[in-house]
């Protein structure tokens, strides 16, 4: 219902634009027609000019970019990888610790068994 209500209201803005665009294009080609062209080609020349004199990529070089692109994207990785190293490093550790107080409670486990018979 509401995706109904919304193309409706979106057709009816496209068509009242461009009923006010064909009612106003007469009104439009009556203006006199002024020429600013040199104006505009001059400001156009010195923005060029201006432009040419603050280009900063004057001196860049796509091989030196992807360089230093492709090292950040290395030392990223590789702090990942000592990150992730670590986490394992613990978690193996972990492990461990956690095997040997197995192992102590199996022994205790046994001798209170054999005190018991």
């Amino acid at each position: 219902m509401a995706n109904l209500i919304a193309q409706i209201v979106l057709f009816s803005s496209l068509l009242g634009i461009v009923i006010i665009i064909f009612r106003k294009i007469p009104v439009l080609l009556t203006f006199p027609k002024v020429t600013i062209e040199k104006r505009e080609e001059g400001l156009i020349l010195r923005l060029k000019k201006e432009a040419e004199k603050l280009n900063p990529f004057k001196n860049f070089s796509l091989e030196i970019f992807l360089q230093k692109v492709l090292t950040k994207i290395r030392i990223l990785a590789l702090k990942i990888d000592t990150k992730t190293f670590n986490w394992l490093q613990k978690l193996r550790e972990k492990y461990l610790k956690k095997k040997i107080e197995e192992n102590d409670n199996y022994w205790k486990k046994i001798k209170k068994m054999i005190k018991k018979q």
